[in-house]
């Protein structure tokens, strides 16, 4: 007759607070007994590329408000303005 683990179980939600609230107060090592090898990489990261801009230190601090505001980072708010700016001009 096969033992079952006892002790902590993993969450099962896809909220991000409740999953970050697990993690902060849990190790992976207590469930190395249910974690298994991967031959190939489960997430592969798009290819990109960089670009670098220079701005005026007041469009900069501009960007860095409305980044704020949104909660997100400046790379990120320059980025989706980019490629909305792109998807109209196509």
């Amino acid at each position: 007759m096969e033992k079952t683990m006892k002790g902590p179980r993993l969450p099962n939600t896809d909220s991000i607070q409740e999953l970050a609230k697990f993690w902060d107060t849990h190790d992976l090592t207590e469930f190395k007994h249910l974690l298994e090898e991967v031959g190939e990489p489960v997430f592969v990261r798009a290819k990109s590329t960089s670009l670098s801009i220079d701005l005026p230190p007041r469009d900069v601090q501009r960007v860095k408000q409305i980044a704020r505001s949104k909660g997100v980072n400046e790379t990120n708010v320059l980025r989706e303005w980019i490629l909305e700016r792109l998807h109209q001009s196509s």
